[in-house]
Protein backbone atom coordinates (compact mmCIF):
# COMPACT_ATOMS: atom_id res chain seq x y z
CA UNK A 1 0.00 0.00 0.00
CA UNK A 2 1.74 3.13 -1.21
CA UNK A 3 -0.10 5.57 1.06
CA UNK A 4 -2.02 5.09 4.27
CA UNK A 5 -5.69 4.38 3.59
CA UNK A 6 -5.24 3.74 -0.14
CA UNK A 7 -6.78 0.73 -1.93
CA UNK A 8 -4.13 -1.94 -2.65
CA UNK A 9 -3.17 -1.75 -6.32
CA UNK A 10 -3.55 -5.49 -6.84
CA UNK A 11 -7.28 -5.25 -6.06
CA UNK A 12 -8.01 -2.64 -8.71
CA UNK A 13 -9.41 -3.58 -12.12
CA UNK A 14 -7.24 -2.11 -14.92
CA UNK A 15 -9.01 0.36 -17.16
CA UNK A 16 -8.77 -1.83 -20.23
CA UNK A 17 -10.57 -4.64 -18.39
CA UNK A 18 -13.29 -2.49 -16.84
CA UNK A 19 -15.96 -2.98 -19.52
CA UNK A 20 -15.85 -6.78 -19.33
CA UNK A 21 -15.70 -6.91 -15.51
CA UNK A 22 -18.51 -4.36 -15.16
CA UNK A 23 -20.70 -6.27 -17.62
CA UNK A 24 -20.08 -9.49 -15.70
CA UNK A 25 -20.88 -7.79 -12.38
CA UNK A 26 -24.15 -6.37 -13.70
CA UNK A 27 -25.15 -9.72 -15.14
CA UNK A 28 -24.34 -11.58 -11.93
CA UNK A 29 -26.19 -8.99 -9.85
CA UNK A 30 -29.11 -8.64 -12.29
CA UNK A 31 -28.46 -4.90 -12.56
CA UNK A 32 -27.21 -4.39 -8.99
CA UNK A 33 -23.64 -3.57 -7.96
CA UNK A 34 -22.13 -4.39 -4.59
CA UNK A 35 -20.43 -1.35 -3.02
CA UNK A 36 -17.75 -1.34 -0.33
CA UNK A 37 -17.59 1.07 2.64
CA UNK A 38 -16.14 4.49 1.79
CA UNK A 39 -14.63 6.16 4.86
CA UNK A 40 -13.83 9.88 5.04
CA UNK A 41 -11.92 11.65 7.85
CA UNK A 42 -12.23 15.32 8.83
CA UNK A 43 -9.26 16.89 10.56
CA UNK A 44 -11.33 19.53 12.36
CA UNK A 45 -14.05 17.25 13.83
CA UNK A 46 -14.45 14.64 16.58
CA UNK A 47 -15.87 11.23 15.49
CA UNK A 48 -19.15 10.20 17.10
CA UNK A 49 -18.29 6.45 17.07
CA UNK A 50 -21.66 5.22 15.73
CA UNK A 51 -20.63 4.28 12.17
CA UNK A 52 -19.84 0.70 13.29
CA UNK A 53 -16.21 1.23 12.30
CA UNK A 54 -13.89 -0.63 14.69
CA UNK A 55 -12.59 1.83 17.34
CA UNK A 56 -9.00 0.84 16.53
CA UNK A 57 -9.54 2.11 12.97
CA UNK A 58 -10.93 5.60 13.65
CA UNK A 59 -7.56 7.09 12.64
CA UNK A 60 -6.78 4.65 9.84
CA UNK A 61 -5.66 7.48 7.55
CA UNK A 62 -3.27 8.73 10.24
CA UNK A 63 -3.90 10.92 13.28
CA UNK A 64 -2.73 13.96 11.33
CA UNK A 65 -5.64 13.46 8.90
CA UNK A 66 -8.20 13.42 11.70
CA UNK A 67 -10.72 10.82 12.81
CA UNK A 68 -13.15 9.07 10.47
CA UNK A 69 -16.58 10.59 11.07
CA UNK A 70 -18.23 10.01 7.69
CA UNK A 71 -19.18 7.08 5.48
CA UNK A 72 -20.14 8.03 1.92
CA UNK A 73 -22.65 6.08 -0.18
CA UNK A 74 -22.76 5.52 -3.96
CA UNK A 75 -20.38 8.43 -4.36
CA UNK A 76 -18.64 9.60 -7.52
CA UNK A 77 -17.64 12.81 -5.73
CA UNK A 78 -14.17 13.34 -4.26
CA UNK A 79 -13.79 14.59 -0.69
CA UNK A 80 -12.15 18.03 -0.58
CA UNK A 81 -9.63 17.18 2.15
CA UNK A 82 -6.02 18.28 2.41
CA UNK A 83 -3.57 15.39 2.23
CA UNK A 84 -6.24 13.10 0.80
CA UNK A 85 -5.61 9.72 -0.80
CA UNK A 86 -6.39 9.69 -4.52
CA UNK A 87 -9.78 7.98 -4.15
CA UNK A 88 -11.02 9.71 -0.97
CA UNK A 89 -14.80 9.97 -1.09
CA UNK A 90 -15.18 7.68 -4.11
CA UNK A 91 -17.27 4.51 -3.79
CA UNK A 92 -15.88 1.22 -5.06
CA UNK A 93 -17.79 -1.63 -6.65
CA UNK A 94 -16.68 -5.13 -5.67
CA UNK A 95 -16.91 -8.22 -7.86
CA UNK A 96 -15.09 -11.54 -7.45
CA UNK A 97 -12.33 -10.04 -5.32
CA UNK A 98 -11.62 -7.09 -7.62
CA UNK A 99 -12.66 -3.46 -7.24
CA UNK A 100 -13.35 -0.47 -9.48
CA UNK A 101 -14.83 2.95 -8.74
CA UNK A 102 -18.49 3.67 -9.27
CA UNK A 103 -17.33 6.83 -11.05
CA UNK A 104 -15.45 4.77 -13.65
CA UNK A 105 -18.42 2.44 -13.98
CA UNK A 106 -20.76 5.36 -14.71
CA UNK A 107 -18.30 6.77 -17.24
CA UNK A 108 -18.21 3.35 -18.92
CA UNK A 109 -21.96 2.56 -18.93
CA UNK A 110 -23.73 5.79 -17.98
CA UNK A 111 -27.09 5.22 -19.71
CA UNK A 112 -27.36 1.69 -18.28
CA UNK A 113 -26.47 2.71 -14.73
CA UNK A 114 -28.13 6.12 -14.32
CA UNK A 115 -30.39 6.45 -17.37
CA UNK A 116 -29.95 8.21 -20.69
CA UNK A 117 -31.55 11.51 -19.61
CA UNK A 118 -29.35 11.95 -16.53
CA UNK A 119 -26.24 10.89 -18.44
CA UNK A 120 -26.97 13.31 -21.27
CA UNK A 121 -27.47 16.22 -18.88
CA UNK A 122 -24.72 15.62 -16.31
CA UNK A 123 -22.30 13.04 -17.76
CA UNK A 124 -22.02 11.68 -14.19
CA UNK A 125 -23.98 10.53 -11.13
CA UNK A 126 -24.36 14.09 -9.78
CA UNK A 127 -25.41 13.30 -6.20
CA UNK A 128 -24.19 11.32 -3.21
CA UNK A 129 -25.16 10.57 0.36
CA UNK A 130 -23.31 9.90 3.58
CA UNK A 131 -23.54 9.08 7.25
CA UNK A 132 -22.22 12.08 9.14
CA UNK A 133 -21.34 11.20 12.73
CA UNK A 134 -19.80 13.53 15.31
CA UNK A 135 -19.48 13.67 19.08
CA UNK A 136 -20.58 17.31 19.20
CA UNK A 137 -21.73 20.14 16.94
CA UNK A 138 -19.71 21.38 13.98
CA UNK A 139 -19.13 25.04 13.02
CA UNK A 140 -21.95 27.24 11.76
CA UNK A 141 -21.32 27.15 8.02
CA UNK A 142 -22.90 27.37 4.60
CA UNK A 143 -22.51 25.69 1.22
CA UNK A 144 -22.08 27.91 -1.82
CA UNK A 145 -24.76 28.33 -4.46
CA UNK A 146 -24.13 26.98 -7.95
CA UNK A 147 -23.36 30.53 -9.10
CA UNK A 148 -20.85 31.23 -6.33
CA UNK A 149 -19.23 27.80 -6.53
CA UNK A 150 -18.73 28.22 -10.28
CA UNK A 151 -16.34 31.11 -9.53
CA UNK A 152 -13.88 28.52 -8.20
CA UNK A 153 -14.66 25.94 -10.89
CA UNK A 154 -16.97 23.88 -8.67
CA UNK A 155 -20.68 23.17 -8.16
CA UNK A 156 -23.02 24.31 -5.42
CA UNK A 157 -24.21 22.05 -2.65
CA UNK A 158 -27.80 21.80 -1.45
CA UNK A 159 -28.19 18.98 1.05
CA UNK A 160 -30.68 17.19 3.26
CA UNK A 161 -30.76 15.38 6.59
CA UNK A 162 -32.48 12.31 8.00
CA UNK A 163 -31.76 10.93 11.48
CA UNK A 164 -32.04 7.11 11.32
CA UNK A 165 -33.02 5.68 14.73
CA UNK A 166 -30.86 2.60 14.12
CA UNK A 167 -27.68 4.72 14.13
CA UNK A 168 -28.71 6.98 17.01
CA UNK A 169 -28.75 4.85 20.15
CA UNK A 170 -27.16 7.84 21.93
CA UNK A 171 -27.48 11.61 21.40
CA UNK A 172 -23.80 12.41 21.99
CA UNK A 173 -22.98 15.91 23.22
CA UNK A 174 -25.36 18.32 21.48
CA UNK A 175 -28.41 16.96 19.64
CA UNK A 176 -29.47 20.39 18.41
CA UNK A 177 -28.68 22.20 15.17
CA UNK A 178 -28.41 25.96 14.79
CA UNK A 179 -29.98 26.94 11.47
CA UNK A 180 -30.22 30.25 9.68
CA UNK A 181 -30.23 33.62 11.46
CA UNK A 182 -32.68 35.23 13.84
CA UNK A 183 -35.24 37.34 11.93
CA UNK A 184 -34.09 40.94 12.12
CA UNK A 185 -30.38 40.08 12.02
CA UNK A 186 -28.39 42.63 10.00
CA UNK A 187 -25.45 42.23 7.66
CA UNK A 188 -23.41 44.49 9.94
CA UNK A 189 -23.90 42.05 12.82
CA UNK A 190 -22.63 39.15 10.71
CA UNK A 191 -19.76 41.32 9.45
CA UNK A 192 -18.66 42.04 13.03
CA UNK A 193 -18.52 38.29 13.69
CA UNK A 194 -16.17 37.85 10.74
CA UNK A 195 -14.08 40.85 11.84
CA UNK A 196 -13.71 39.27 15.30
CA UNK A 197 -12.59 35.89 13.94
CA UNK A 198 -9.21 35.87 15.68
CA UNK A 199 -10.42 37.26 19.02
CA UNK A 200 -11.93 34.02 20.36
CA UNK A 201 -15.54 32.98 19.92
CA UNK A 202 -16.83 35.32 17.24
CA UNK A 203 -20.43 35.11 18.50
CA UNK A 204 -22.13 33.97 15.28
CA UNK A 205 -24.40 31.60 17.23
CA UNK A 206 -25.79 34.58 19.17
CA UNK A 207 -27.45 35.52 15.87
CA UNK A 208 -29.00 32.11 15.24
CA UNK A 209 -31.46 29.69 16.84
CA UNK A 210 -31.12 25.98 17.60
CA UNK A 211 -33.66 23.28 16.79
CA UNK A 212 -33.84 20.02 18.72
CA UNK A 213 -33.12 17.06 16.46
CA UNK A 214 -35.73 14.29 16.36
CA UNK A 215 -34.97 10.74 15.30
CA UNK A 216 -36.88 9.60 12.22
CA UNK A 217 -37.24 13.14 10.81
CA UNK A 218 -35.08 15.44 8.73
CA UNK A 219 -34.40 18.80 7.09
CA UNK A 220 -33.79 20.23 3.63
CA UNK A 221 -30.98 22.80 3.49
CA UNK A 222 -30.59 24.89 0.31
CA UNK A 223 -27.26 26.55 -0.59
CA UNK A 224 -26.39 29.76 1.23
CA UNK A 225 -28.20 28.76 4.44
CA UNK A 226 -26.13 28.76 7.64
CA UNK A 227 -26.30 25.61 9.74
CA UNK A 228 -24.27 24.02 12.53
CA UNK A 229 -25.21 20.31 12.49
CA UNK A 230 -25.69 18.74 15.88
CA UNK A 231 -24.56 15.40 17.23
CA UNK A 232 -27.14 12.92 15.91
CA UNK A 233 -25.75 10.57 13.28
CA UNK A 234 -27.18 11.92 10.04
CA UNK A 235 -28.02 10.41 6.66
CA UNK A 236 -27.34 13.17 4.13
CA UNK A 237 -28.48 12.94 0.49
CA UNK A 238 -26.94 15.92 -1.29
CA UNK A 239 -25.55 17.33 -4.50
CA UNK A 240 -22.22 15.93 -5.65
CA UNK A 241 -19.96 18.69 -4.34
CA UNK A 242 -17.87 19.28 -1.21
CA UNK A 243 -17.82 23.09 -1.10
CA UNK A 244 -18.38 24.98 2.15
CA UNK A 245 -17.50 28.08 4.12
CA UNK A 246 -17.27 28.17 7.93
CA UNK A 247 -18.70 31.24 9.73
CA UNK A 248 -17.90 30.21 13.33
CA UNK A 249 -14.40 30.70 14.74
CA UNK A 250 -14.45 28.42 17.79
CA UNK A 251 -16.49 25.25 18.44
CA UNK A 252 -16.31 23.44 21.79
CA UNK A 253 -13.02 25.19 22.46
CA UNK A 254 -11.48 24.20 19.11
CA UNK A 255 -10.26 26.98 16.83
CA UNK A 256 -11.56 27.01 13.25
CA UNK A 257 -8.94 28.47 10.88
CA UNK A 258 -9.93 31.33 8.59
CA UNK A 259 -8.86 29.12 5.68
CA UNK A 260 -12.01 27.04 6.24
CA UNK A 261 -14.14 30.16 5.88
CA UNK A 262 -12.63 30.97 2.48
CA UNK A 263 -11.80 27.45 1.25
CA UNK A 264 -14.10 27.88 -1.76
CA UNK A 265 -13.81 31.64 -2.26
CA UNK A 266 -11.72 33.15 -5.12
CA UNK A 267 -8.23 34.01 -3.78
CA UNK A 268 -8.67 37.73 -4.39
CA UNK A 269 -11.81 37.68 -2.19
CA UNK A 270 -10.31 35.94 0.89
CA UNK A 271 -10.51 39.15 2.94
CA UNK A 272 -13.49 40.74 1.21
CA UNK A 273 -16.07 40.44 3.98
CA UNK A 274 -18.86 41.85 1.85
CA UNK A 275 -18.24 39.17 -0.79
CA UNK A 276 -18.19 36.44 1.85
CA UNK A 277 -21.50 37.64 3.33
CA UNK A 278 -23.02 37.97 -0.14
CA UNK A 279 -22.72 34.19 -0.46
CA UNK A 280 -25.53 33.86 2.09
CA UNK A 281 -29.12 33.51 0.91
CA UNK A 282 -30.27 36.29 3.20
CA UNK A 283 -34.01 35.84 2.72
CA UNK A 284 -33.89 32.16 3.62
CA UNK A 285 -31.57 32.71 6.60
CA UNK A 286 -33.87 35.23 8.29
CA UNK A 287 -37.12 33.47 7.31
CA UNK A 288 -39.67 33.89 10.12
CA UNK A 289 -41.12 30.45 9.22
CA UNK A 290 -37.81 28.64 8.77
CA UNK A 291 -38.94 25.30 10.24
CA UNK A 292 -42.16 25.27 8.22
CA UNK A 293 -40.15 25.64 5.00
CA UNK A 294 -37.34 23.16 5.75
CA UNK A 295 -38.47 20.47 8.22
CA UNK A 296 -39.20 16.93 6.94
CA UNK A 297 -41.53 14.35 8.49
CA UNK A 298 -41.74 10.93 6.78
CA UNK A 299 -44.61 10.51 4.30
CA UNK A 300 -45.92 7.09 3.23
CA UNK A 301 -45.24 6.49 -0.46
CA UNK A 302 -46.40 2.88 -0.72
CA UNK A 303 -47.67 0.24 1.68
CA UNK A 304 -48.34 -3.45 1.20
CA UNK A 305 -48.43 -6.80 2.94
CA UNK A 306 -45.59 -6.67 5.46
CA UNK A 307 -43.77 -3.63 4.07
CA UNK A 308 -43.94 0.14 3.98
CA UNK A 309 -41.98 2.62 1.84
CA UNK A 310 -41.72 6.19 3.14
CA UNK A 311 -40.44 9.45 1.69
CA UNK A 312 -37.78 10.77 4.06
CA UNK A 313 -36.22 13.44 1.79
CA UNK A 314 -38.40 15.38 -0.61
CA UNK A 315 -39.22 18.89 -1.79
CA UNK A 316 -37.61 21.25 -4.28
CA UNK A 317 -34.59 23.55 -4.08
CA UNK A 318 -35.20 26.71 -6.10
CA UNK A 319 -38.03 24.95 -7.91
CA UNK A 320 -35.92 21.91 -8.86
CA UNK A 321 -36.05 18.27 -7.75
CA UNK A 322 -32.32 17.76 -7.15
CA UNK A 323 -32.39 14.67 -4.91
CA UNK A 324 -34.82 12.64 -2.82
CA UNK A 325 -34.78 9.59 -0.57
CA UNK A 326 -36.99 6.80 0.77
CA UNK A 327 -36.89 4.41 3.71
CA UNK A 328 -38.15 0.87 3.08
CA UNK A 329 -39.14 -1.36 6.01
CA UNK A 330 -39.88 -5.06 5.39
CA UNK A 331 -41.17 -7.19 8.25
CA UNK A 332 -39.69 -10.63 9.12
CA UNK A 333 -40.72 -13.25 6.57
CA UNK A 334 -42.17 -10.65 4.18
CA UNK A 335 -41.05 -9.66 0.69
CA UNK A 336 -41.84 -6.90 -1.75
CA UNK A 337 -40.82 -5.68 -5.20
CA UNK A 338 -39.87 -2.03 -5.44
CA UNK A 339 -40.03 -0.23 -8.76
CA UNK A 340 -38.46 3.21 -9.07
CA UNK A 341 -38.21 5.51 -12.11
CA UNK A 342 -34.43 5.75 -11.74
CA UNK A 343 -31.21 4.60 -10.10
CA UNK A 344 -30.50 4.78 -6.39
CA UNK A 345 -27.84 4.15 -3.78
CA UNK A 346 -29.01 1.71 -1.07
CA UNK A 347 -27.67 1.29 2.48
CA UNK A 348 -29.09 -1.27 4.92
CA UNK A 349 -29.54 0.06 8.46
CA UNK A 350 -31.26 -2.89 10.15
CA UNK A 351 -31.77 -6.61 9.65
CA UNK A 352 -30.77 -9.07 6.97
CA UNK A 353 -32.22 -10.47 3.78
CA UNK A 354 -31.72 -10.25 0.04
CA UNK A 355 -32.02 -7.59 -2.63
CA UNK A 356 -32.33 -9.23 -6.01
CA UNK A 357 -29.50 -11.78 -6.15
CA UNK A 358 -27.38 -10.04 -3.51
CA UNK A 359 -27.33 -10.66 0.23
CA UNK A 360 -28.08 -7.91 2.73
CA UNK A 361 -26.63 -7.96 6.22
CA UNK A 362 -26.35 -5.06 8.66
CA UNK A 363 -22.86 -5.28 10.20
CA UNK A 364 -22.23 -4.98 13.93
CA UNK A 365 -18.59 -3.91 13.55
CA UNK A 366 -16.48 -3.11 10.48
CA UNK A 367 -12.71 -3.14 10.15
CA UNK A 368 -11.18 -0.48 7.90
CA UNK A 369 -10.73 -1.98 4.42
CA UNK A 370 -13.20 -4.78 5.10
CA UNK A 371 -16.05 -5.43 2.67
CA UNK A 372 -19.65 -5.60 3.90
CA UNK A 373 -23.04 -6.73 2.59
CA UNK A 374 -25.04 -3.64 3.50
CA UNK A 375 -24.51 -1.33 0.48
CA UNK A 376 -25.74 -1.65 -3.12
CA UNK A 377 -26.11 0.53 -6.22
CA UNK A 378 -29.43 -0.11 -7.97
CA UNK A 379 -28.99 0.65 -11.66
CA UNK A 380 -31.53 2.56 -13.73
CA UNK A 381 -32.50 -0.54 -15.67
CA UNK A 382 -32.91 -2.70 -12.56
CA UNK A 383 -34.91 -0.02 -10.73
CA UNK A 384 -37.40 0.32 -13.58
CA UNK A 385 -37.68 -3.44 -13.98
CA UNK A 386 -38.28 -3.92 -10.26
CA UNK A 387 -36.10 -5.31 -7.47
CA UNK A 388 -37.32 -7.89 -4.98
CA UNK A 389 -36.46 -7.36 -1.31
CA UNK A 390 -36.82 -10.33 1.05
CA UNK A 391 -36.47 -10.26 4.83
CA UNK A 392 -34.85 -13.52 5.93
CA UNK A 393 -34.19 -12.42 9.50
CA UNK A 394 -36.08 -12.12 12.77
CA UNK A 395 -36.25 -8.31 12.93
CA UNK A 396 -37.40 -5.66 10.44
CA UNK A 397 -35.20 -5.20 7.38
CA UNK A 398 -34.72 -1.45 6.84
CA UNK A 399 -32.93 0.19 3.94
CA UNK A 400 -32.43 3.81 2.91
CA UNK A 401 -32.09 4.68 -0.77
CA UNK A 402 -31.51 8.05 -2.40
CA UNK A 403 -32.15 9.25 -5.94
CA UNK A 404 -30.68 11.77 -8.35
CA UNK A 405 -32.29 14.84 -9.96
CA UNK A 406 -35.70 14.64 -11.65
CA UNK A 407 -36.01 10.92 -10.99
CA UNK A 408 -39.66 11.04 -9.93
CA UNK A 409 -42.58 12.58 -11.82
CA UNK A 410 -43.32 14.45 -8.59
CA UNK A 411 -42.28 14.50 -4.93
CA UNK A 412 -44.09 15.81 -1.85
CA UNK A 413 -43.48 19.46 -1.07
CA UNK A 414 -42.51 21.22 2.16
CA UNK A 415 -44.53 24.17 3.39
CA UNK A 416 -45.62 24.99 -0.17
CA UNK A 417 -42.22 24.73 -1.87
CA UNK A 418 -38.84 24.93 -0.17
Amino acid sequence: MSERGAIPQEKLVPGDNLASVLSAALEAGDGLLRLTPTWVPRSFLHPGRRLKLHPDDLYAYGADRGGIDERWFASTTEAANEGRVWHEGLSFCSFEGRQFTLRDAVEEMGPTLIGQAMWDQYQRWPVYSKFFDNMGPIPHHMHQSFEDAARTGQEGKPESYYFPPQYNNVDNNFAYTFMGLEPGTTRDQVRRCLENWNQGDNGILDLSRAYRLKRGTGWLIPPGVLHAPGSLCTYEPQWGSDVFGMFQSIVEGRYVPWSLCVKDVPPDKHHDLDYIIDQLDWERNVDTHFKEHHYLEPIVAEEGDGYIDRWIVYGHVDGKQLFSAKELTVQPGARCTIKDPGASGWITVQGKGTIGRLNLQTPALIRFGEETEDEVFISYEAARRGVEIVNTGSEPLVGLRYFGPDTHPSVPQIGGDA
